[in-house]
């Protein structure tokens, strides 16, 4: 199926389209992810499109990779989506909703590890949501494997984790 981007000047609003809808900076392999979604786009034009936005500054790019939109770029931007086809906005729209519910769900999950002047370690798991802090719970292990396997099992189901000690705490039975 033949995409529906027809040159270099669409490829940069799909975009600028694309920046504006993400919640936080994102770096290259992200918005190249992000804009194929049409299949008239190839990566040599994707990445002198990108090039070209940050050199007349629509985009930032920061010293760790990621870009940003810039207020002209959301202008510009602005104005110039609606003449992006429908049905690649759709799409977009779609891998956009996905990608900011990962996000999301990165920032409200948290799991650190810090070792101790003891040798031991903590592994400090977090827990939030749209109003704020749930738990913030810090563990004491005893090697780093334990701290890894302790922080991966909580991001895999802290509501779990979370609903299990706050049953423990209000059961009656000690």
């Amino acid at each position: 199926m033949p995409g529906f981007i027809q040159d270099k000047l669409e490829i940069k609003f799909l975009i600028l389209y694309i920046a504006a809808r993400v919640e936080e900076p994102v770096p290259f392999d992200t918005i190249l992810d992000l804009t194929l979604c049409d299949d008239a786009i190839d990566y040599f034009d994707f990445s002198e499109c990108l090039a070209d936005l940050v050199r007349t500054e629509h985009l930032t790019l920061d010293s760790s990779g990621l870009y940003t939109l810039t207020d002209k770029g959301r202008r510009n931007g602005a104005a110039c989506e609606s003449s992006l086809p429908y049905s690649v906005r759709q799409r977009c729209n779609r891998n956009l909703a996905e990608w900011n519910r990962t996000l999301r769900r990165r920032r409200q999950v948290r799991a650190t590890t810090e070792k101790r002047p003891n040798g031991t370690y903590t592994v400090r798991l977090q827990l939030t949501d749209d109003k704020g802090g749930v738990m913030d719970l810090r563990l004491m292990v005893v090697d780093p494997a334990q701290a890894k396997a302790v922080a991966k099992r909580f991001q895999a189901a802290p509501e779990k984790l979370y609903g299990q000690i706050i049953q423990l705490l209000l059961s009656e039975t000690p």
